[in-house]
């Protein structure tokens, strides 16, 4: 689900046990290199919003930052909220599962609202 976008770029929800957040090019750039001085500059800009909010509204054990293409050739950042007792920690969300977790995160929905992009 989209929740915002400009000109030059938009974020989605990933659904997941864990608060997950991906910002995309508006234009389907392979390559971050590829991206013009003002959309990196965008990209970051909310990155770090969001990175900041979720420090601030989960306190979370860490924020991971990746930006994979492989499957999928647009760059695109992923922004997750980890939390030590998540399913897969300290593995990547993509890894091995590790445990069933059973996350009780403050609401996901009023943290979208309250996220001033």
């Amino acid at each position: 689900m989209k929740i915002f976008e400009n000109s030059l770029i938009f974020v989605e929800i990933h659904e997941s046990e864990i608060p997950w957040l991906k910002i995309f090019t508006l234009k389907p750039y392979k390559e971050f290199s590829q991206c013009p001085k003002n959309v990196k500059q965008e990209i970051w800009r909310v990155l770090d919003i969001i990175e900041n909010r979720m420090l601030l509204y989960y306190n979370p054990t860490k924020i991971n930052i990746a930006s994979f293409g492989n499957y999928l050739p647009h760059v695109h950042f992923h922004i997750q909220a980890r939390f030590s007792n998540d399913s897969y920690f300290p593995e990547p969300m993509w890894g091995k599962k590790q445990r069933d977790a059973n996350l009780n995160l403050k609401s996901f929905d009023e943290f979208i609202k309250n996220l001033s992009l």
